[in-house]
């Protein structure tokens, strides 16, 4: 039996524990996953820290490759990951389906709390664009932070979040509800990967676990969880 460590970004947490539990159950092996922002992520492989398997965002793992990290021929696509605005929970959220009535919805926030991770960075300059004032905008170091901030704001506050993260939190209690996705027009979706870490001393397993991860079943797992 051989232990996989795998460190990956926070979107696509539970939807990797699925299918790390019923990878364990078919192999035997064991798998210890380890979540962050995909920021810490990336500094972490970056800096030299050792695991077997990562796990995201394709612009992250282009990063890795050509730093020597992971193994091009040991990477695979798990789904992709949209961008939601969340409220507090028991306030009314308003219309945000189109365009002008989230730009309207914006204009009227007290606060839009973003993350420095992609969804938070691509929201930041989207508002920006929309002509909301900077100093509306609270930058938060991850997604935890960002939805703790919004569910005890007494202000007419709005957090930034992928749709799987936010569902998670909700599920485990945080006070927020879902307000809207970002309308079709301005949404940003985030393509999620696997590949194997050049430094894991247990490459096969490894490659083994991306390909469950990446498989039909496995993405099925990861969609019921907001990443598709």
């Amino acid at each position: 039996m051989t232990t996989l460590k795998v460190l990956g970004a926070g979107p696509v947490k539970r939807g990797v524990t699925l299918v790390a539990a019923d990878f364990e159950a078919r192999t035997g092996h064991k798998i210890v996953v380890e979540f962050a922002g995909a920021p810490g992520v990336k500094e972490r492989i970056l800096s030299g820290e050792v695991v077997d398997v990562t796990v995201v965002p394709s612009g992250t793992m282009n990063d890795f490759e050509k730093a020597g990290k992971t193994l091009a021929s040991a990477r695979g696509l798990l789904g992709r990951s949209r961008i939601g605005m969340v409220v507090r929970k028991g306030v009314k959220a308003p219309d945000m389906s189109t365009v002008d009535a989230f730009k309207e919805a914006m204009l009227n926030a007290d606060e839009i709390v973003c993350n420095v991770a992609n969804s938070g960075n691509y929201v930041t300059e989207l508002v920006g664009k929309l002509g909301v004032s900077a100093d509306r905008v609270v930058k938060l170091g991850d997604t935890v932070k960002v939805m703790d901030h919004v569910a005890v704001s007494a202000r007419n506050a709005y957090g930034v979040g992928q749709l799987a993260e936010i569902s998670e939190l909700a599920d485990k209690g945080v006070a927020i509800v879902l307000a809207a996705a970002l309308p079709d027009a301005i949404q940003s979706e985030t393509s999620y990967e696997a590949a194997v870490a050049i430094a894991s001393g247990s490459q096969n397993p490894a490659a083994e676990f991306v390909r469950a991860l990446a498989s039909d079943a496995g993405r099925k797992l990861l969609a019921s969880t907001g990443i598709d």
